[in-house]
């Protein structure tokens, strides 16, 4: 069983940057992916990252947000930077099983563990 608990969000002007946290346990050494939901919406995969560090990213936030991992701290991060107002959302990391490799997918139906979300409101 993996559990996960995100932090870091808040509100933050359009232009501004805010960091999430999600502190996983027992490990990081997995696939993880950082995914969206905003109220009438679909949810979005933003940010994956595969356990050798290879990552994907959703179009909308290519050049915008990183994401990362510290194997060490068991801690996943995402970086938001520029933020605009449809970045507005309910951000909920996610992990695989360990032992899978290729390229991290953005599909939610993939990840087996989600942890409880944190809110990120843009304002203009």
């Amino acid at each position: 069983q993996v559990q996960l608990v995100e932090s870091g969000g808040g509100s933050a002007q359009a232009g501004g940057s805010l960091r999430l946290s999600c502190a996983a346990s027992p490990d990081t050494e997995r696939h993880m992916a950082w995914f969206r939901q905003a109220p009438g919406k679909e949810r979005e995969g933003v940010a994956a990252i595969a356990r050798d560090g290879s990552t994907t990213y959703a179009e909308s936030v290519k050049g915008r947000f990183t994401i990362s991992k510290d194997n060490a701290k068991s801690t996943l991060y995402l970086q938001m930077n520029a933020l605009k107002p449809e970045d507005s959302a309910l951000y909920d990391c996610a992990a695989r099983y360990r032992g899978l490799s290729g390229i991290p997918t953005l599909t939610p139906g993939q990840y087996t563990f989600w942890g409880q979300g944190t809110q990120v409101t843009v304002s203009s």
